[in-house]
């Protein structure tokens, strides 16, 4: 876990109680620099210094995120260093790396630093993803800085709190290795979290899931602790009385533990090394649901999170096998590395049979192809719902999780057809060479009629450099997103 952000008076006394201060600057009209933000003239005059001589002496570019350090002194004051750090072109996204860059700053350390940066909200976010860490080391632990961002809104830092410790959450999640986080412990996390907030949760396992075909066949690999399907609900408090009359958001995550590859065992085996991270859809719609106990939108929430691991072993499926999923749909299995659509299609299948959701929801690292295709900055995002889109298309802008619409061509369901079974689920009849878009062609199958949409995000999910608000690893992609659009609602 991270420093959470922290709001604090704009004053200048109260300024120069940390060991650091964040001033932006940005270019003008006329290409000049220009300081912005509160109390510029104030540290300038009690610190006797010209910021702007200053920044002359490290020829700056302007890009965002960039930030030189200056040493300062003055009697009575603690602070003996000041951040001067570009905001582009004042974005969000140049706020956001704004505020990544000085978490970075302080990442580790025990010191405590003040922004007199606007936009408080996406800024005070980045700070703490910036200054995030995780790791076992039995040594000496690190060290927590303090995070104060000067603001009028207390509101506003306290809800950037609340979404910064949810993403933060499931970035611990993630990183958190397989031989302890197996199913079981995922529904145990569940609990504790859980646990006062109001969320309900049931989880099923064993004989409980024996509808459940696609997770049965991939959670039966590692039949201790076997697989499990956690449901939380969270409905608001106000809303107790009218619940009915509330939109009904189903989300349904991905949660392989770890993923081998079952059977058809993953090559080269180092690619095996990140696959820890093959929860971090459920670990998404899990950090999710607690930022939503603190924020109490008006809207019931559910969430499926599909556990299993997709292990080698002896009770492993095999391909060739045929399975039934919830609701009856038969589905021959021709590759066991593709387990995540298995078990997001019992998923989808319940929810859509037993919830009657208004929207439904899923988030998977579920394909190579939506990397290739988009990288690791847009999550690849299919829905044949134009309003949903755009709904999401602007959450994704305004929160920084952001997802790229691509296509459900119907001219390639013809590769899921089986010669034994309802589909084939890897889309091997044909050569349409769209891993991503037969991958949810198979989802949809599921969701019946509903607001369905799918969220892929093999790409944005894992980080593979060490940079800007992520450390290498999991991002927690997804929580700012989703967050984002169910408080929209």
């Amino acid at each position: 876990m991270s420093a959470l952000p922290i709001a604090s008076s704009i004053d200048i006394n109260n300024a120069v109680r940390a060991d650091s201060i964040s001033v932006g600057y940005s270019k003008n009209a006329d290409g000049e620099f220009e300081f912005i933000g509160s109390l510029v003239s104030d540290l300038e005059q009690y610190f006797e210094v010209n910021f702007g001589d200053e920044l002359d002496f490290f020829t700056p570019t302007g890009k965002a995120g960039e930030l030189f350090e200056i040493p300062v002194r003055a009697p009575d004051a603690k602070t003996e260093r000041i951040f001067l750090v570009s905001l582009g072109d004042q974005s969000a996204a140049s706020f956001r790396s704004a505020g990544a860059a000085i978490g970075r700053k302080v990442r580790g350390k025990n010191t405590t630093v003040y922004s007199t940066i606007s936009q408080e909200k996406d800024h005070a976010i980045s700070m703490t993803l910036g200054a995030w860490m995780w790791n076992m080391k039995s040594g000496k632990k690190d060290e927590t800085p303090t995070i104060q961002i000067a603001t009028h809104d207390k509101k506003t830092i306290e809800t950037a709190s609340v979404i910064a410790k949810a993403v933060c959450r499931a970035r611990d999640l993630v990183h958190t290795p397989a031989n302890i986080k197996n199913p079981a412990w995922m529904a145990k996390q569940v609990e504790e979290f859980a646990q006062g907030t109001g969320l309900k949760v049931q989880i099923l396992s064993g004989s409980q899931l024996k509808e459940f075909g696609g997770l049965r066949a991939v959670g039966g690999s590692s039949p201790k602790p076997g697989p499990r399907m956690i449901q939380i609900s969270y409905t608001p408090k106000r809303a107790v009385k009218s619940v009915r009359a509330l939109p009904h958001v189903v989300l349904v995550g991905k949660g392989i533990t770890f993923d081998t590859g079952g059977i058809s065992l993953k090559r080269p085996y180092d690619t095996m090394m990140a696959m820890k991270s093959d929860m971090a859809g459920s670990a998404a719609v899990l950090a999710t649901m607690t930022a939503l106990v603190d924020l109490q939108p008006m809207v019931k929430v559910t969430a499926l999170m599909m556990m299993a691991e997709n292990s080698f072993s002896g009770t492993a499926q095999r391909p060739s096998d045929v399975i039934k999923h919830y609701g009856g749909t038969t589905v021959e299995v021709l590759n066991t590395d593709a387990e995540g659509r298995l078990v997001l299609a019992d998923g989808l299948a319940f929810a859509d049979s037993t919830l009657d959701p208004d929207y439904l929801v899923d988030i998977a690292t579920l394909t190579g192809a939506a990397t290739l295709g988009l990288g690791r900055q847009y999550a690849a995002m299919y829905t044949r719902d134009d309003q949903l889109a755009n709904e999401f298309v602007k959450a994704g802008e305004l929160s920084g999780d952001r997802v790229w619409r691509m296509p459900l061509v119907d001219d390639y369901k013809e590769a899921l057809e089986s010669d034994i079974a309802d589909l084939n689920h890897t889309a091997d009849k044909g050569d349409f060479s769209a891993g991503s878009v037969t991958a949810a062609l198979f989802l949809e199958h599921f969701a019946g009629n509903r607001r369905w949409l799918h969220l892929d995000i093999a790409g944005t999910a894992r980080s593979e450099v060490d940079a800007g608000e992520n450390s290498k690893g999991g991002t927690g992609f997804g929580v700012r997103l989703l967050t984002q659009w169910i408080t929209s609602l």
